[in-house]
């Protein structure tokens, strides 16, 4: 309020470019209060997760023991997954984009684009909140370390890596190279999307009409295995899907280093441990009949190769 005149001004994000250091050392030492309080509390808690209540302390603690702890209605595990980290995320990458005008006068294609392209990848994740509901960090993973380092500082400030290289290292790519980029980005953006709100629909109601054509494998629990659509590609379509979208995150900043690489090097080494994990898991869920789903749909990730 400036002269009985409401005004507004732009939001000071080069703060969070200036203290980056300080802000991910502190998210750190708040991830590991909130982990050891879960830790304790979660020796009242009425439902445990199966994977961190192995009775070793350390291993406990890193997984997680309890399944969904709360206070009231307020669910750590659900809030956490989606909400601090991602927006701090799209946060940061907005304050690295700021920082960029200030040093060289001008915002750069490849910093457009990084910009929006995981702006989009939060937005879905934030909209498509409900899909979380079902997937294995809610449902079967307990809430401890990992997920909570995870959610709140590894993702934010690692996530970020492309827009904070893009500051001082920007490649100068021309058109044709970003739009070459934007194509591989949506390739994967729809693989990823298509796949999950497919699944997603036919677990909510299978014979809606966007999914009751499609054909499922019955198993002996009563559940159902889709082996048609996308999940008739590859038993883990939506992997690749979200791995060729972080795939072009990295090819924004060009092909002269490594370091903006990291996400995909990482994120494909953290999917194919996690479909190993979901192998075993389903294996011990489903019994004989994964076996025969797995030969339905022989593939992992890519249809014809893995």
């Amino acid at each position: 309020m400036k002269d009985g005149r409401l005004q507004f001004e732009s939001a000071p994000l080069h703060l969070l470019y200036d203290y980056y250091g300080d802000l991910a050392l502190a998210a750190i030492i708040w991830c590991c209060i909130l982990s050891i309080y879960l830790y304790y509390k979660s020796f009242s808690a009425d439902i445990l997760a199966k994977g961190g209540n192995s009775g070793m302390a350390i291993y406990d603690f890193f997984m997680g023991r309890e399944l969904n702890p709360r206070w009231g209605s307020f669910d750590w595990k659900e809030f956490c997954e989606l909400r601090p980290g991602l927006i701090g995320w799209a946060l940061l990458n907005m304050a690295f984009m700021v920082v960029q005008k200030e040093k060289l006068g001008y915002v750069s294609g490849s910093m457009i684009l990084v910009n929006v392209f995981q702006g989009l990848y939060v937005w879905d994740a934030l909209y498509q909140e409900r899909a979380i509901l079902t997937t294995m960090d809610i449902t079967t993973d307990g809430f401890g370390f990992m997920l909570v380092f995870g959610d709140m500082a590894w993702v934010p400030f690692t996530y970020s890596l492309q827009a904070r290289y893009l500051v001082d290292h920007d490649p100068g790519l021309g058109l044709y190279a970003l739009a070459g980029i934007v194509l591989v980005n949506f390739i994967g953006y729809g693989i990823f999307r298509g796949a999950n709100s497919q699944k997603d629909s036919f677990r909510r109601d299978p014979n809606g009409n966007e999914v009751k054509h499609l054909q499922y494998l019955q198993t002996k629990r009563g559940t159902k295995l889709l082996t048609s659509g996308y999940w008739g590609l590859a038993r883990k379509i939506n992997y690749t899907g979200d791995w060729i979208m972080g795939l072009s995150w990295c090819m924004v900043c060009g092909f002269w280093s490594i370091v903006p690489y990291f996400y995909a090097i990482y994120f494909c080494i953290l999917l194919i441990h996690r479909s190993e994990r979901d192998d075993h898991i389903c294996y011990m869920k489903y019994g004989e009949d994964w076996n025969v789903y797995k030969k339905i749909v022989p593939y992992r990730f890519i249809p014809g190769v893995v």
